[in-house]
């Protein structure tokens, strides 16, 4: 634990200090241009599309959490309704919006009109680029009409590309439009592209081709890779083959500026693919800029995720708490930002309609509706809730509100903004994970770390300054000063994920919750890269209880009880609960009323106790489930106090 020492330091949480700050000054933001910061290495999906147009409110939301960039696809059979018929009026005022509300953006080229397909992949795919019947570049050529691909491809490039046709329209300052050109999306599911890998690397050929023939200027991407099974599909690697028997190859950059790649659900991972592909590049002497463009966890503890599934792990595979998917999101970050990603993304601004179809609705409740509704659940991604009308999931008590991982995106663009940092590390010790940067233009170094253990941790970071500052990522921040040359850091326990397939000897996909300390030091320090010993504290580090019974024989379900509180508390309390079992306690769920409404989850956690912070006026009950290492529930379901106290 660490002491505020700062008097404006709150306890309120980042995500709900969002909301008020969008509440309480949407006139301000309004009449400003540029009030936001612009962390120009993140971004964010769906902050609009063609199928959620952004209002300024949606474009206000994701601007104040600090994104630099939108990612969305651009669908050609939206846009070429009939042959020879394009209809560019949705890309025209969805560019324009971006465009007006300063962000970058990059464009997936997606999709295939039905008159334009063959099999699985794209008529005339193979014919040449140009219409001189060539696959050659030069200045004046235009693409092959028999390319149908090229032409659509070259037309949304000049239509929308800096100083194209609509930035003339519109009169856009120099520079702006789309610039970053993605050749599809998920190449490696068959779901999205089922032409095979061959047809997949004429497809990126014939764009980059055609979209530099357009714009000098412009990036074109590898579509953002899934890597769903990397011992057989590595996509990226097929294609560099492929390509190493074109005699063209140096001449056109191989046929890619930048490779994008995808994670969910496992943090360590993003930094684990981004380094996958900087390898698969590297054996045939190849180095891009790669981009982490989609990446983040669904929830379970929030509408519309499955909130009746807090005693059922098995219903609820791949999906994180709340608190975890914002834990998730600043792991995941910086690790990729560490292994050499240039931009990483957060999938999604809203929750939207999830992977469910649209029209996807229903109000929220506790898995009653599960008999009679054939969804009865969605993917709750978003940084924030639906709003109310949206044509799906719109029914949660709070629309619109931020979750915490809004607060943890805006913590990041906080501290990393715009101002550059290198020189990442990795260094994974004794259950913890910190990694660090140098900002050389401030003279400051950035330890982000976390536990990856049941158990609190105390961390030694040796000291290369005479002060620093450590932020969480639910606004608090602390000034610290060295003892003995050396940072105490206290790092809170994980909460376990139930996440499949975990490494040998992980226990969890997902972070426990992440720390970030910034330290002014002298500039020369930040080149000598000097190791960082960290040293876990054992007075800090609780055993586990050893067990009396293995758990394979264990079949008595635990017992839980919890230390009384005070009839009345200070706003901000301590909760302390146990448990007692033959094979040992696994970790708990803690559960809290309000004002004797409605019982509602507040921890699953490993720990013994925690801070709960209420409102003045108002009464709390608090009860407790436990799990033992067999995996047995402590039988009490029908919720009944086991703690209260009012808040005066």
């Amino acid at each position: 634990m660490h002491r505020c020492v700062k008097p404006h330091c709150l306890s309120i949480s980042l995500s709900i200090w969002l909301l008020f700050l969008l509440q309480s000054s949407t006139p301000l933001l309004a009449q400003t241009s540029t009030p936001y910061i612009r962390a120009s290495r993140m971004g964010i999906t769906f902050i609009s599309s063609l199928d959620h147009p952004a209002n300024d409110l949606r474009y206000q939301r994701a601007l104040l959490l600090g994104a630099a960039w939108n990612r969305w696809p651009m669908y050609w059979d939206r846009i070429e309704v009939a042959p020879n018929t394009f209809d560019w009026s949705g890309y025209d005022r969805l560019v324009s919006q971006d465009i007006q509300h300063g962000l970058s953006i990059n464009a997936i080229l997606l999709g295939r009109p039905a008159f334009h397909a063959q099999g699985g992949g794209i008529q005339g795919l193979n014919s040449a680029t140009f219409s001189d019947g060539s696959d050659l570049p030069a200045p004046g050529k235009l693409p092959n009409p028999a390319n149908a691909w090229a032409s659509f491809v070259y037309a949304a490039v000049m239509r929308y590309k800096p100083g194209g046709q609509l930035a003339s329209t519109y009169g856009w300052t120099a520079g702006s439009g789309v610039s970053v050109w993605e050749a599809w999306n998920e190449p490696d599911l068959s779901m999205f592209w089922s032409a095979g890998v061959e047809q997949y690397a004429r497809l990126l050929k014939v764009t980059y081709l055609i979209v530099h023939q357009a714009d000098p200027n412009a990036k074109v991407m590898f579509g953002g890779l899934a890597y769903g099974n990397p011992d057989t599909d590595d996509w990226l690697a097929k294609v560099l083959n492929i390509y190493a028997a074109d005699p063209l190859r140096q001449t056109f950059n191989w046929y890619m500026d930048q490779v994008a790649v995808h994670n969910y659900i496992y943090a360590r991972r993003s930094g684990l693919v981004v380094n996958r592909i900087e390898t698969t590049l590297a054996n045939h002497g190849l180095s891009r800029p790669v981009w982490l463009n989609e990446s983040g966890v669904p929830v379970w503890d929030d509408y519309p995720g499955p909130v009746w599934t807090a005693n059922k792990p098995s219903e609820r595979v791949y999906r994180a708490t709340m608190q975890q998917q914002a834990n998730f999101w600043v792991a995941s970050t910086v690790l990729s930002w560490a292994s050499g990603a240039e931009v990483v993304f957060y999938h999604q601004l809203y929750d939207d309609c999830g992977n469910q179809p649209g029209g996807s609705n229903f109000p929220p409740h506790n898995g009653e509706l599960c008999s009679t509704l054939a969804i009865c659940a969605g993917d709750a991604f978003g940084l924030y809730r639906n709003e109310r009308g949206e044509a799906c999931f719109s029914l949660h008590p709070l629309p619109g509100s931020p979750r915490p991982v809004a607060g943890a995106y805006y913590r990041l663009a906080q501290i990393f903004g715009e101002v550059p940092f290198a020189n990442g590390q990795i260094e994974s010790k004794d259950g913890s994970t910190v990694v660090s940067f140098d900002r050389p233009s401030t003279g400051e170094r950035i330890l982000v770390m976390w536990n990856r253990t049941t158990a609190a941790l105390k961390l030694d970071v040796p000291a290369l300054g005479d002060e620093a500052q450590l932020y969480d990522i639910s606004n608090q921040d602390y000034s610290l000063t060295p003892t003995d040359g050396k940072y105490t850091i206290g790092l809170q326990p994980l909460t376990l994920d139930n996440l499949p397939g975990l490494p040998a000897g992980e226990l969890s996909g997902i972070a426990g919750a992440p720390l970030i300390l910034v330290e002014k030091i002298n500039p020369a320090l930040l080149v000598t890269n000097l190791p960082l010993t960290l040293t876990p504290d054992a007075s800090m580090i609780t055993p586990p209880a050893r067990p009396t019974v293995d758990p394979a024989q264990d079949i008595s379900p635990p017992t839980t009880s919890m230390t009384p509180l005070p009839a009345t508390s200070p706003s901000t309390f301590t909760v302390s609960w146990s448990g007692s079992d033959d094979s040992g306690i696994d970790h708990y769920l803690v559960w809290v009323r309000v004002d004797g409404v409605k019982w509602q989850p507040w921890l699953e956690t490993a720990s013994t106790e925690g801070q709960y912070t209420g409102q003045t006026g108002s009464r709390y009950e608090f009860a407790v489930w436990a799990v033992d290492l067999a995996g047995n529930w402590s039988l009490n379901t029908d919720l009944s106090p086991q703690a209260e106290t009012s808040v005066k």
